[in-house]
């Protein structure tokens, strides 16, 4: 199933009081202009389903998309440079924050990251923040189609291999993708499915075990 096909707009928030009543979720987060909204509407086969706009930080909102199979694909705002006032920065980071750490719902986490700077201060920073939630998180190297087949070859080596560190504490993987060449769309597609799967597996089993017993 290609769960990102058909994807429709649920709703949009400002504030973690105003968050939907969902089952499961992952999110999509990156640095202000890594491509995010573009992958987004990439695997989602649709044209503007995530708005893309020239201007960095853009996605003020956390925004919601219902997917095929019921679940929820969710729009965080861009981290890094945006030409916006301080007061509302201050509230996306709060925001951005508070979501990542605290949301229930959330089984793992899309990071978009520019092919051609991947890695950058803020990037590792919100792997570091991330980390302590336990959840997978699955890296997409955008825009991979402005560097040669040599190029996505040696950055993708080097990405894998700065990861460890993160890997040895947390499930972390990365792929290339190209939204301009339609590239890396079936990968997402059975990590994203994956994680929904192992979700759904430990709810499952959490319903089944049976009472603690008083002693």
């Amino acid at each position: 199933m290609n769960l990102f096909q058909n994807a429709k707009f649920f709703t949009t928030v400002n504030h973690l009081k105003d968050l939907p009543d969902t089952a499961a979720e992952i999110a999509f987060v990156g640095r202000s202009n890594a491509g995010k909204s573009s992958a987004i509407n990439t695997l989602c086969n649709h044209v503007r389903l995530a708005y893309v706009s020239k201007t960095p930080g853009r996605t003020q909102h956390i925004n919601f998309f219902e997917l095929a199979n019921g679940a929820f694909m969710v729009d965080l705002p861009g981290y890094g440079y945006a030409q916006v006032p301080e007061a509302i920065r201050a509230h996306w980071v709060k925001l951005l924050g508070d979501y990542l750490q605290k949301r229930p719902q959330l089984v793992g986490l899309i990071l978009i990251m520019d092919a051609r700077h991947p890695l950058k201060e803020l990037d590792m920073q919100m792997l570091d923040f991330f980390h302590i939630t336990g959840r997978p998180v699955h890296i997409l190297l955008s825009k991979a189609d402005k560097l040669s087949k040599n190029e996505q070859i040696k950055t993708l080596s080097s990405v894998k291999k700065a990861l460890k560190p993160f890997s040895e504490r947390q499930q972390i993987s990365v792929q290339l993708f190209s939204s301009l060449k339609k590239t890396g769309k079936e990968e997402v597609n059975q990590v994203v499915a994956s994680w929904f799967e192992n979700a759904a597996a430990a709810a499952h089993a959490s319903e089944s075990s049976p009472p603690p017993q008083p002693e």
